[in-house]
């Protein structure tokens, strides 16, 4: 479960680097432009939860303190929640991103809030919703999802 722990970190990690060290590159916009960036996190959750998806069923349903404290004793439901987490971070990265760049927030002010995102996005999506407010959306904006 380890290597399957790591592999997560590292599947998303790319698609982190290009939005944040590369972000006016054409090749970033097409890539991030993407909703499937987020597929590779969502196989390791898969292959993570199958083996405990009757207990994470419960532990949904039926949530408890005390059920989730003992459910995460478990490295398989361990992994499956970091999975989980690393691909909704970057999924809210990727909307980070495609806003701001239709937004036409500089680059220079969206890598930290980036960096900040996906270390702590409770944090950095906040932050960035607070940034957004003094950038009008343009007329011509792209729209997140449509690939292009």
């Amino acid at each position: 479960m380890s290597t399957l722990f790591n592999f997560a970190f590292y599947a998303v990690v790319p698609f982190w680097a290009l939005m944040i060290v590369v972000p006016t590159w054409s090749w970033t916009h097409r890539i991030a432009g993407s909703p499937w960036i987020v597929l590779p996190g969502l196989v390791v959750w898969a292959i993570a939860a199958v083996p405990v998806f009757g207990d994470l069923v419960t532990g949904v349903t039926q949530p408890t303190l005390e059920f989730w404290l003992d459910f995460l004793r478990q490295d398989g439901a361990v992994v499956a929640v970091w999975a989980q987490v690393l691909a909704w971070d970057l999924f809210i990265g990727r909307w980070m991103y495609l806003d701001s760049r239709g937004r036409g927030v500089h680059p220079l002010l969206m890598a930290p809030i980036m960096v900040l995102t996906i270390l702590l996005s409770p944090i950095g999506l906040p932050l960035y919703l607070l940034v957004r407010l003094g950038f009008p959306a343009r007329a011509a904006q792209v729209r997140v999802g449509s690939g292009g």
